[in-house]
């Protein structure tokens, strides 16, 4: 997909966990039909936010980050700050609501701050879908 830099198994690492802002790193396949929608949504986000950076990884030719990062269903979209993953926003998703999820991962960047980053694989409780309670 073309417009959103490409990132390899040999460059994830200089690309995004050394970059020194925000990276938002779109995991996906030629074949996957959510990911085609989703693509052109990055896209213009990318052109219209100067705060973040926004790469595509080809888990079909990258399968190693992919593993790294346990991405099992696509399209998974990363935030990475910090060299830490940050975020985990899976599927596809109108521009609002996307935007609504990436917000607060983005806003108050302070990288001491405990709680800020995820390790690979991990999702915060209030992220789990099924976990709410309900009011009786």
């Amino acid at each position: 997909m073309a417009n959103l830099t490409q990132v390899t198994d040999d460059n994830f690492q200089a690309e995004v966990l050394d970059a020194t802002g925000p990276v938002l790193v779109d995991f996906w396949a030629p074949w996957c039909g959510p990911c085609r929608v989703v693509h052109p949504i990055l896209e213009e986000i990318d052109k219209e936010r100067d705060d973040l950076k926004i790469v595509s990884v080809n888990v079909d030719d990258n399968q190693q980050t992919a593993a790294n990062f346990e991405v099992l269903s696509i399209p998974t979209m990363i935030v990475f700050k910090g060299g830490q993953a940050a975020k985990r926003i899976v599927g596809a998703m109108p521009k609002k609501k996307l935007e609504a999820e990436l917000d607060p991962a983005l806003a108050g960047s302070n990288p001491g701050r405990p709680g800020t980053s995820l390790a690979p694989g991990s999702v915060r409780r209030s992220e789990r879908r099924g976990t709410r309670r309900r009011s009786r």
